[in-house]
């Protein structure tokens, strides 16, 4: 069997899609995409492609090792998404070829089900309680939410305040019935993600996220000893490389590698099972489409210290599509009592509606992240 084609779709709201399609007509699909980065991200995947054509599907190490070690200048996030969506599609390929889902082609499940995790509010959170409790209503035991607005490298308690309110509410309404994930974006610095951390613990969080920019994880000593709150990063990490020293200085609790943008699930899956022998847990970043969210499955499926899954049903970015529009069979990721069952079906187990994929790609997309400044005019986190 040969890789014969390959097709690339921007679609609505933000994603990009592969379709790999081989001489015995078995077709992969992968989401190789960096939100607001999709058209760079789609030109490293045609280079990339161009290598892959008349090859074998089946050889997957093979051909990762060949497009991560191929050029002198590797890694990152556009790179690393590139081939983690080629890496997806081949896989998809694979368990066609087999009919089996991918989960057994590595070594089969250890769960027949993974949580999942509702977003709510927004960019700048406002009404969080009434979201969160719309979200205990769907069946939802676990939210996450955005923490602040833009912060100073030092700043107000006001805005400190702020935080403490919404999370206050969402108590008040809900209880401790609900576990709660804050996200910190990166939004702050170690000054004052010291103080909100310390400040959070009395509504007992889920985990705080990305507490500082990934460039400045040492930072994340001081911060892990100013609170008992697990701290949760890794979405902006690329590869085993870029997890390793986070693992071996012991500071993070949850590593959350995006199966879109850390290599797909040949590296994804030897991520998650370096952190199990740290004893640190895993949940997949995936604010994205319903191919990244079936491969996050396969791979959770397999991974002991996987506890929870992020999917973006109804996420805030959502605008025009959403989750479940590109998928001819939509019950696949039905929620259940805040789980998600495991897709069985061969390869990555979903169904890709193809003529919807072609009607959105003629509309597109150009998304592109905020651009916040600070109120003296200098750039600000987003």
């Amino acid at each position: 069997m040969k890789i014969r084609s390959y097709e690339l779709f921007q679609v609505p709201p933000r994603w990009l899609f592969l379709k790999i399609e081989t001489d015995e007509g078995i077709i992969g699909w992968g989401e190789p995409v960096i939100e607001g980065k999709a058209a760079t991200v789609k030109a490293a995947v045609i280079e990339l492609m161009d290598t892959l054509i008349g090859k074998d599907p089946m050889d997957i190490e093979g051909h990762w090792n060949t497009m991560y070690r191929g050029g002198f200048y590797r890694g990152g996030p556009i790179l690393m998404s590139a081939i983690a969506g080629i890496d997806q599609a081949l896989w998809d390929i694979k368990g066609k070829f087999y009919n089996a889902p991918v989960y057994e082609l590595l070594g089969g499940k250890c769960r027949d089900k993974i949580k999942v995790y509702s977003w709510i509010g927004g960019d700048r959170p406002a009404d969080v309680a009434n979201a969160a409790k719309l979200a205990l209503d769907s069946g939802f035991r676990a939210i996450k939410m955005n923490a602040t607005d833009e912060m100073q490298y030092v700043d107000s308690y006001e805005k400190i305040d702020l935080v403490l309110l919404r999370v206050a509410s969402i108590r008040e309404a809900v209880g401790y019935g609900l576990d709660i994930g804050v996200d910190f974006h990166g939004r702050l610095h170690k000054p004052m993600a010291k103080v909100l951390a310390k400040e959070l613990e009395q509504f007992r969080p889920m985990f705080i996220e990305e507490p500082v920019l990934p460039e400045n994880n040492e930072a994340l000593r001081e911060i892990a000893n100013h609170t008992c709150i697990p701290i949760a990063t890794g979405e902006r990490m690329f590869s085993r490389w870029d997890f390793k020293n986070l693992l071996t200085q012991g500071y993070a609790d949850i590593i959350q590698p995006d199966l879109s943008h850390a290599g797909g699930i040949t590296e994804c899956k030897k991520i998650l099972s370096m952190a199990e022998a740290f004893d640190v847990a895993a949940a997949p970043h995936c604010p994205l489409g319903p191919i990244a969210l079936a491969a996050c499955l396969q791979v959770d499926a397999t991974c002991h210290n996987a506890f929870i899954q992020e999917q973006s049903l109804g996420i805030h970015y959502n605008q025009g599509s959403d989750l479940m529009d590109y998928l001819t069979d939509k019950s696949v990721f039905s929620y259940e009592a805040g789980f998600v069952k495991i897709p069985s079906g061969p390869g990555l187990g979903i169904e890709v509606d193809e003529d919807q994929v072609r009607k959105m790609a003629q509309v597109g997309h150009n998304w592109k992240n905020p651009l916040w400044k600070h109120e003296d005019g200098s750039a600000a986190e987003w």
